[in-house]
């Protein structure tokens, strides 16, 4: 890997991680178009999870302190809003599915699941996926402010693990999820986000380790600044989505999967890809 692939590699991961285009998804298809298969390209992709959840907590930072009080006060048995109480056990719960599936997949994951046609495909489902969910939030209008419930949150996190396979979006299935259970756009994104710490950082630290055992060469330079492009970027492209899904539908996402599932499908017949 070179400076320009780990620069593009960050602002691919940096932006695709919080808007619902799949950031897998993405990686896999610039790493067959940069031939970064490597080690780096493997340490890369550890850090690159780290990153994005560094940005996670630094935009969510006040939410995130309030959280971990809780937890504290309830450790401490001291009162607590039980609002926050809710929360902290819906994003505790909601990470299960993503955990378990995540552990019986994880081979598939490593091989079949990395294959750019696949990804196409899958774009495609994830489409399908986002227009149920818009159908659903016009039928049904969600009730601002609804009070996230373990019940939610469990399904939640069933939706999420649909990212588990490459093209889906981790993002877009738990907004999607959210959607659907009847949480306004904006909510099932904050959610969402959140909801993404716990996963990011087991994966990216799991990968981490996994490669640091190998003892493989790798420039650890070249990684951070991948690193640092991903953080910097995470942070412009969170803010984007929070505001972009307080005015607009996921329509637009919608229509850029299918597109690029084409833009794929075409490389891929042409020898390009």
């Amino acid at each position: 890997m070179d400076l320009f692939s780990v620069i593009i590699l960050g602002l691919v991961q940096g932006l695709t991680e919080f808007l619902p285009v799949s950031s897998t998804g993405h990686l896999i298809l610039f790493g067959n178009l940069l031939g970064s298969e490597d080690a780096n390209a493997l340490a890369f992709d550890a850090i690159l999870h780290l990153a994005t959840v560094a940005a996670i907590i630094v935009y969510f930072y006040s939410e995130i302190w309030v959280l971990f009080q809780t937890f504290l006060r309830v450790l401490g048995r001291q009162p607590v809003d039980q609002k926050n109480v809710t929360l902290l056990k819906a994003l505790i719960i909601g990470t299960i599915p993503a955990v378990i599936f995540g552990l019986l997949l994880e081979k598939m994951m490593e091989t079949v699941f990395r294959n750019p046609l696949l990804v196409a495909g899958v774009l495609v489902v994830g489409s399908g996926l986002f227009m149920f969910a818009e159908y659903r939030y016009l039928k049904k209008p969600p009730v601002p402010s609804t009070v996230m419930t373990v019940s939610m949150a469990i399904k939640i996190g069933f939706f999420q693990t649909l990212a588990l396979i490459p093209g889906m979006s981790r993002s877009g299935s738990a907004i999607s999820g959210g959607m659907i259970l009847g949480l306004t756009r904006s909510e099932s994104t904050r959610f969402a986000f959140l909801l993404g710490i716990p996963v990011l950082l087991g994966a990216g630290a799991k990968k981490l380790l996994d490669l640091l055992a190998l003892n493989a060469d790798i420039s650890w330079p070249l990684v951070a600044v991948g690193a640092a492009t991903a953080f910097i970027v995470g942070l412009f492209a969170i803010h984007f989505m929070i505001g972009f899904v307080r005015k607009h539908t996921l329509w637009p996402f919608v229509w850029y999967r299918i597109i690029l599932a084409g833009v794929v499908v075409a490389a891929i017949f042409f020898g390009s890809l």
